[in-house]
């Protein structure tokens, strides 16, 4: 029998360098694969990089890097790795590979891994690698990417997925916790760990991008039910009734409803949820409330239901989040905001 000549080599990971790519994660792969080691201190993959051609390559800072290897160094390979690049032209403008890309990617033996780090996910949608399969990208360009190429099934709050031998990452540090979990995926937990612990970054992250995004209050002045927001916006502490809200609009409470969902996209009562789930960000950023007190404040009227709503929307729970964010000390505002009157969840109340 014929014996496999790389059957005892680590497994190969080839990283494509394209024109105008982001140092950062073009070193992603090489820290975390090269890290990882066998019980004996052997390297468990072998990490090499091409480009579409050998010499320099064009990055996003003051500096090219050299590439010693042409396209053809990604038919050896056990798996792809595609950063991020902001010079993709047609790749990210039209959704197609330019001559040049799409006969490097030709290369890429079937059955081969293929990553995506960041925007690098463009250039796998545009080889037709996600067509039909999970996928995601960096939050600010999700949906273009999903327009882009509507074929992707885009999840927008994921830091990375995993669809078995095609994987994407959202943006940047996102693709340190992916090549982390293909570690984990490919030799366990201890070796991810160690990995992990080496870089000094966590070996899982809590939650999705989804705790990244900003959500900024629609302009009230685009909205015909601009006074009801404007008043909602300054009681979301208090309860509040459906009724309430249309009596600002002077209008019935079926006229106001059917006018809100059709100017917002969602209910009056998921919407008043989103804005308190922001104040309750405000809080847990800048303050250092107790839980009761910023469940009070942003209108949920528990610990137990900021929890639930928090965790719902954001993916991490309140107490991760304000570990996440929260400045260490520096320019915290005391916890003396007034707690308000009454509860926040009556019967009757919109949410």
């Amino acid at each position: 029998m014929e014996r496999n000549p790389r059957a005892h080599h680590p497994h190969r990971v080839v990283v494509l360098a394209l024109a105008g790519l982001l140092p950062f994660e073009l070193g992603i792969p090489h820290r975390i694969f090269g890290r990882a080691k066998d019980p004996s201190g052997r390297p468990l993959y072998e990490i090499l990089t091409c480009g579409l051609a050998p010499g320099p390559v064009s990055t996003d800072a003051d500096f090219a890097v050299h590439v010693e290897h042409g396209p053809q160094l990604l038919a050896t390979a056990d798996t792809v790795v595609v950063p991020a690049s902001y010079e993709l032209g047609a790749v990210h403008e039209h959704g197609v590979l330019t001559a040049e890309l799409a006969a490097a990617l030709a290369h890429v033996r079937p059955g081969t891994r293929l990553v995506s780090i960041c925007t690098g996910g463009y250039v796998l949608a545009a080889a037709g690698y996600l067509d039909g399969r999970p996928a995601t990208t960096h939050w600010a360009s999700a949906e273009h990417f999903q327009r882009l190429f509507p074929a992707v099934k885009v999840d927008p709050g994921v830091l990375y997925t995993d669809d078995g031998d095609v994987l994407t990452s959202a943006g940047v540090a996102a693709g340190i916790d992916l090549c982390l979990h293909i570690v984990r995926r490919d030799h366990g937990a201890a070796v991810a760990n160690e990995v992990a612990r080496r870089t000094v970054v966590p070996p899982h992250r809590e939650g999705g991008q989804a705790q990244f995004i900003e959500r900024p209050v629609p302009e009230p002045q685009l909205a015909s039910t601009t006074a009801a927001r404007a008043w909602v916006l300054d009681r979301l502490h208090e309860p509040l009734r459906l009724s309430d809200l249309a009596r600002q609009e002077a209008v019935s409470v079926r006229t106001f409803t059917r006018r809100f969902r059709e100017e917002s996209g969602v209910s009056p009562g998921e919407w008043i949820t989103g804005q308190r789930v922001e104040r309750a960000r405000r809080l847990l950023e800048r303050t250092e409330l107790p839980m009761e007190q910023v469940a009070r404040e942003a209108g949920f009227g528990t610990a137990q239901s900021l929890r639930k709503h928090v965790q719902a929307a954001l993916g991490v729970s309140p107490t991760a989040y304000r570990r996440t964010f929260r400045a260490s000390g520096k320019g915290m505002a005391p916890a003396t905001l007034p707690a308000p009157d009454g509860p926040s969840d009556p019967a009757g109340s919109v949410p």
